[in-house]
């Protein structure tokens, strides 16, 4: 039998490709497909004297995965139209990339379920660790292995370990720092604990004690790296209290600080420091602002978005490198510093096909032992999928409206609400539906599925508050995250209207009748902020569900209607 490397490496060769009818150009695929092999993904001719490698948002994902970009990722202000706000034929257009190539496959939602069958998962810390080894036996004197954040949550098994999994594999590879978002979810004690015994720098030049005004965390470190002294700043995301719950770290303030980060890189620069690296867990847009306004930085490594782009966008002098999420790609970057400037760069956004790039086998075994107590539940099947399941998109993402649909159900409601949380893995349709695909979904520390009356005027001002935070024209006043997902009521949403305006036409899908603003409705919803929030967790609430509804079969989405863009 022929396996999935040998075909992708023979492609264009062979002319033939096995799919689901219906599904793509079939025949014409396998011609399109460019020829593939580990050595074509990790060659690199080596440039510079500084190689910086950044992996960012993997959310605990230690296996290849499914996961679909999005085919809606609106960008406002300053930013519309630009990247990383293009998805689909736009995106492919725009960085000259092939339809149905690999590179279409791991970077677009084009005619993704059809490629999702040829080129296979993507990711796997066992293939990361081969690329890395591969770096760092070329340039290890020069290399230095930066992770972004939102690493130890995510999965099943992070969450039964609360992170330690990870952390067991993570510092296996080596980084030389870190910086943090849902890490901070387990608590401020749990990552405390965490960092004392870290073997490289945890670093949040942006996460302050709130009792004494002072630092709670390292900001820089400096590194030296074929000869050239290199600091780096980390930026944790500066919006925890707000997107998270406050009561998990009560003692910690967070912010963009822009200032502060201008006296880093300042201090940075006196103390001789030539190349100065941002390693950010902002989101895009907050850093592609922060690039136009703190002086000084040379690359901005950008996290949280999610974002994935083949070539850094520059803002001035800096260079901003976005490396997606979930472990679908290492980003590389060989920078040439001279006399304390940087004279010029290869960077290549490295993706990690699965079936192309081999195992480490040392990064393979240890993933077994972390795995290994928890296997049979994971591999437990809870119901089956005709649809395709993702997550990514600024309005409504198929898994969400399946919990949608589950809180609904099992919650007795009248509208249901799920978080516009850009994690959570791709299940391709015709598939089981496992207990570890659902908690890639909502394994988190405050799954509580609420239930509780709310009147159409407070319903409007959570979906405006939403919209703000993600439409602002502002950057600095953007969270990052999608629009929160809504089951049993559609709308109309302008996205550039003010705040407070933008949200209209709420209508109970059921009934067809407009939300009165007066009248109180039940709502089921999870992952609230609020300490003392009550009800089951929400994967409980899913694989009830899922119980009896045995298939999943989701008609398309259409109860969002989008002015404005």
């Amino acid at each position: 039998m022929v396996s999935r490397r040998e075909f992708l490496q023979a492609a264009v060769a062979t002319g033939v490709v096995a799919g689901g009818a219906g599904t793509g150009a079939w025949s014409a695929l396998a011609a399109k497909q460019q020829l593939m092999s580990e050595a074509d993904l990790l060659k690199f001719p080596s440039f510079g004297n500084v190689t910086l490698v950044h992996l960012t948002d993997i959310h605990a994902q230690l296996l290849p995965v499914h996961f679909r970009e999005p085919s809606i990722n609106l960008g406002v202000g300053e930013a519309k139209g630009q990247p990383p706000h293009l998805t689909g034929k736009d995106f492919l257009d725009r960085y000259k990339i092939k339809p149905s190539s690999p590179d279409a496959y791991a970077l677009s939602s084009e005619d993704y379920v059809a490629l999702a069958k040829s080129y296979g998962r993507m990711g796997g810390i066992d293939r990361i660790a081969t690329v890395l080894k591969s770096v760092r036996a070329e340039r290890d004197d020069n290399t230095l292995f930066l992770d972004g954040g939102d690493t130890w949550q995510g999965s099943y098994t992070s969450l039964k370990t609360r992170g330690q999994d990870m952390v067991d594999v993570m510092n296996s590879l080596k980084p030389d720092a870190m910086t943090a978002h849902w890490e901070f979810t387990y608590g401020a004690e749990r990552v405390k604990e965490i960092v004392d015994d870290l073997p490289f720098a945890f670093l949040g030049g942006n996460i302050f004690d709130n009792e004494w005004d002072e630092p709670a965390y390292e900001a820089m470190k400096f590194f030296d790296r074929g000869g050239v002294k290199v600091a780096v700043i980390g930026q944790a995301f500066p919006y925890m209290p707000i997107a998270n719950p406050r009561w998990m770290f009560p003692k910690l303030s967070f912010g963009i600080r822009e200032e502060q980060v201008q006296k880093h890189v300042d201090t940075a620069l006196k103390k001789g420091a030539q190349l100065v690296v941002l390693l950010s867990h902002n989101g895009f847009d907050v850093d592609r602002k922060m690039a136009s306004r703190v002086k000084g930085i040379d690359v901005i490594l950008a996290g949280h978005t999610h974002d994935a782009l083949p070539e850094p966008v520059i803002i001035g002098k800096t260079l901003i490198v976005a490396s997606g999420s979930h472990g679908k790609f290492l980003s590389r970057i060989d920078l040439d510093v001279k006399g304390g400037e940087v004279k010029g760069y290869k960077f290549k956004l490295i993706p990690i096909f699965s079936d192309v790039i081999s195992s480490d086998a040392d990064t393979a075994a240890l993933v077994k032992k972390v795995r290994a107590p928890f296997e049979s539940e994971l591999k437990k099947v809870v119901g089956k999928t005709d649809s395709l399941l993702y997550r990514r998109g600024n309005f409504n993402g198929t898994f969400d409206d399946l919990i949608c649909d589950a809180l609904l159900s099992e919650r007795e409601a009248d509208i249901s609400l799920s978080p516009g949380f850009r994690w959570g893995t791709t299940v391709l349709p015709g598939g089981d539906l496992t207990v570890e695909d659902v908690f890639n979904a909502t394994g988190m520390t405050y799954p509580n599925a609420y239930r509780l009356e709310m009147t159409g005027q407070r319903i409007k001002e959570i979906l405006e508050d939403v919209a703000d935070n993600l439409f602002n024209t502002d950057p600095y006043y953007q969270q990052g995250g999608d629009m929160v997902r809504v089951g049993g009521m559609g709308y109309r949403i302008n996205v550039g209207a003010a705040m407070g305006n933008r949200i209209s036409d709420m209508t109970i899908l059921k009934s067809g009748t407009p939300v009165d603003a007066t009248k109180s409705y039940v709502v089921a919803g999870w992952a609230s902020v609020n300490q003392d929030t009550k009800g089951p967790p929400i994967w409980d609430v899913v694989m009830s569900y899922l119980k009896k509804t045995g298939t999943v079969k989701l008609q398309p989405n259409r109860s969002v209607i989008v002015d404005g863009v």
